[in-house]
């Protein structure tokens, strides 16, 4: 076989050789890249926010969905919001028990007054020295009744603002807050008619001209 015809035929391998590289190497490429699209996708549905759990995590425990949203820093205020009428609730049953005993000693028949002064709040000896305070301790008495009912619905309200809080936060976490913001005035025709008038274009964001409006 001559030099010539040997290489040929070597240089026809070299050539084979080459087109199947080149027919191997893109579907492994191919292949890694799929994966690696895989892995991304993955990823990214794995770190979504969901406002959903924000609402139920503030539901639950008060300050949980804030936690959720990246804002720990509002979670002394959720509880200071919360725990001040709860608090406030704390301190008027306490002396609404003491008033309603109080009350039924002076209410007894006859009032059981006897060593009044270790028995009830050195607050209230007032009302057994003076003659018939029983209305007036009562009164005292359902005033901390109104107080504690007062806590009750504050501290409930406190808890919807804490949960309104979270999902208001988790919604606009994904907003598009960006600072192109721009509009432009250009002339346009009417309705695809030959009626000239002015388009006036905003560009928001990442969307632009997605509002637009013709003036004649």
């Amino acid at each position: 076989m001559s030099v010539a015809r040997i290489a040929c035929v070597i240089i026809l391998l070299l050539s084979l050789t080459m087109v199947k590289a080149q027919d191997t190497i893109p579907v492994k490429d191919s292949t890694v890249q799929n994966a690696a699209a895989v892995v991304a996708t993955d990823t990214v549905k794995t770190k979504k926010h969901i406002p959903r759990k924000a609402t139920i995590r503030s539901a639950i425990i008060p300050g949980w969905g804030q936690i959720y949203n990246k804002k720990a820093w509002k979670v002394p205020i959720v509880y200071t919001a919360i725990g001040i009428p709860v608090g406030t609730y704390i301190y008027n049953r306490s002396w609404y028990k003491k008033t309603s005993e109080a009350a039924k000693m002076l209410g007894a028949e006859p009032p059981d007054t006897a060593n009044y002064q270790n028995r009830v709040d050195p607050e209230l000896y007032v009302f057994f020295t003076t003659p018939n305070s029983l209305g007036a301790l009562l009164n005292y008495r359902n005033e901390f009744r109104r107080n504690m009912d007062y806590s009750i619905l504050i501290a409930l309200v406190m808890w919807g603002l804490n949960i309104v809080d979270a999902t208001v936060d988790a919604h606009l976490r994904d907003f598009d807050v960006s600072e192109d913001l721009s509009m432009k005035i250009k002339p346009a025709f009417i309705n695809n008619t030959m009626t000239p008038g002015i388009s006036v274009v905003f560009t928001i964001g990442k969307h632009p001209g997605r509002y637009a409006k013709s003036l004649y």
